[in-house]
């Protein structure tokens, strides 16, 4: 059915002005936002959709598909919402999905309708017009839904959602996973069809895991196993491995396993080293939900973004007229040791940066602070390395300290050691009664070194109803070999760092009332007792991006 009938109706923006707004993240005027949805490039233009509220800036209330498309991924322009409930099989929402290119070069999503049962089914559109390279018209498939729970076929209707892009096998058939659980067993149910309209489910799931709750927002790709390009969601053989993610429900998390997939059984099994669940390897250890990757085909490399959630109160929310944003674009690929992936933002960011400043060889000493002057340290974008020549005095790791997030919390960037904290103070006020800390910490292990990413937010807003949870991650660096790097992304309301190059992510979502605008600042910082060395560190204002 043509979607024209029943569009709804976008309301005005919200008040200008607004010291938590971003320059450079992709957000709304107003309303509610969450997952990234359908992510494509057509016809070399790039697609955005994503879930969205119309009517409010909370979770409650249908969901409907909002469009943005950009030349770059960093300049988004805004259209009327492409998918909205129209049917029986939509009416109470249309959910998370994805984009998938056809042989024909012919664009198609597949999504999850919740229908006049309240049973979550999966639903098929196609452009209206192929020759519009900005696809601002859907027609719903007239065979929908195409995908439906049923006792027969024994499929939770209430945890059965978000389905993948799809791939094709050697049989010439597509697949496609969609999101479900029995029990707290998470699975990757697997359809097939040999012409994208009409699907069957296979006898056994892609995978499946005890124990990790229900699966949203899965994803499923190929990576080289030598190189940073990306590759075409469809290839498989001896240079590939391939990467589940999934979006677990129960922690709001984003977990990923590194394996093998075996594309005439249908199998796809986890390498040993992949940990699955909540204590497995994650994109970002911070504000990281509900990503979706895809292959961009112009210039061959996989693109990851995702929702950041609000750290307010939903009142707050609710007086400042919003609620969520997305990620800024990563790209990513297969690390060296095979073992994780590695994330760095797109190059395309880098024509936003002003102001440039630099140092190099600078010495800080235990207990010291610098301020980096210069940029606009509300809208920054900063890297740093820092050099540390004696590792002995290390603080020794305790066998009992594995996790991460909570080493953090209870070593802070107020608490001393040896080496560290040492990092970046951001957001941060004149006085630093309001600051994020974005820090290392390193321990003496076992026959080697441990290097902990922290970021503590205990102290980014004098506003109590704020979430301020700690963050943190170990960074699988060797530090005796190579200098310790860093990079953070300030947008005002945003942290997105970056250790060790890409090895480690946390984002946090921070709401100062001191360091806002022109009253925010940035410093380096070494509150260790031995002194390190800034081997280089290079600061610029962002310029503020076209964003809807």
């Amino acid at each position: 059915m043509d979607l024209q009938a029943s569009r709804p109706v976008v309301e005005s923006s919200a008040s200008a002005n607004q010291p938590y707004r971003t320059g450079f993240h992709f957000q709304l005027p107003k309303n509610w936002i969450n997952d990234p949805n359908g992510v494509m490039v057509y016809k070399g233009v790039y697609h955005l959709f994503y879930q969205y509220n119309p009517n409010g800036a909370v979770v409650e209330g249908i969901k409907i598909w909002g469009h943005s498309t950009s030349n770059d991924l960093v300049n988004w322009t805004p259209h009327e919402p492409a998918i909205y409930p129209s049917e029986p099989y939509d009416t109470n929402g249309c959910w998370s999905g994805s984009a998938t290119i056809l042989l024909d070069d012919k664009p198609a999503i597949l999504y999850t309708g919740v229908d006049s049962q309240n049973r979550q089914v999966q639903n098929l559109a196609f452009p209206k017009n192929l020759s519009d390279p900005y696809l601002v018209e859907w027609i719903k498939s007239d065979k929908n839904p195409v995908m439906q729970p049923t006792i027969k076929n024994r499929i939770n209707a209430s945890s059965f959602r978000d389905p993948t892009t799809a791939w094709l096998g050697p049989d010439v058939q597509w697949r496609v996973i969609v999101g479900s659980k029995v029990d707290r067993r998470g699975l990757a149910i697997l359809y097939k069809s040999k012409d994208f309209v009409n699907w069957f489910r296979s006898e056994t799931p892609l995978h499946s895991a005890n124990d990790t709750g229900m699966w949203e927002c899965p994803d499923f790709f190929p990576v080289l196993v030598v190189g940073q390009n990306g590759v075409d969601t469809s290839l498989n053989g001896p240079f590939f491995k391939h990467v589940l993610k999934v979006s677990l429900d129960e922690t709001g998390h984003d977990l990923y396993t590194i394996g093998s997939y075996d594309n005439i059984k249908d199998i796809y099994t986890p390498d040993k080293i992949s940990v699955e669940g909540d204590l497995g390897s994650r994109y970002d250890y911070g504000k990281y939900y509900a990503s979706k990757s895809f292959f961009d085909c112009v210039k061959n490399q996989r693109i990851l973004t995702a929702w950041i959630n609000e750290s307010s109160s939903v009142a707050d929310d609710v007086k400042k007229g919003w609620s969520g944003v997305h990620a800024i674009p990563r790209k990513f690929w297969l690390a060296e040791n095979g073992k994780q992936l590695v994330q760095w933002p797109i190059s395309e960011l880098q024509k936003l940066r002003a102001n440039h400043i630099s140092l190099a060889n600078k010495l800080l000493e235990g207990g010291s602070v610098i301020k980096v002057s210069v940029v606009t340290a509300a809208q920054a974008d900063v890297e740093v390395s820092f050099e540390i020549k004696d590792l002995d005095n290390a603080e020794v790791l305790e066998p009992s300290w594995t996790n991460p997030r909570f080493l953090c919390s209870q070593k802070g960037a107020s608490v001393k050691s040896s080496l560290g904290p040492f990092g970046l103070l951001v957001l941060a006020s004149d006085d630093l009664k309001e600051n994020t800390a974005v820090f290392f910490r390193i321990f003496k292990g076992n026959n080697s070194y441990v290097v902990l990413m922290c970021s503590d937010q205990s102290s980014s807003s004098l506003n109590q109803d704020n979430d301020k949870t700690t963050y943190g991650a170990f960074l699988d660096v060797d530090i005796r070999q190579q200098k310790l790097s860093l990079r953070s992304l300030m947008d005002h309301s945003i942290v997105e760092s970056f250790g060790g190059g890409g090895k480690a992510c946390i984002t946090s979502r921070v709401y100062p009332t001191l360091a806002i605008n022109e009253a925010a600042h940035l410093y380096a910082f070494n509150n260790g007792t031995q002194s390190l060395n800034i081997a280089a560190l290079n600061a610029w204002t962002m310029n503020t991006a076209n964003i809807n």
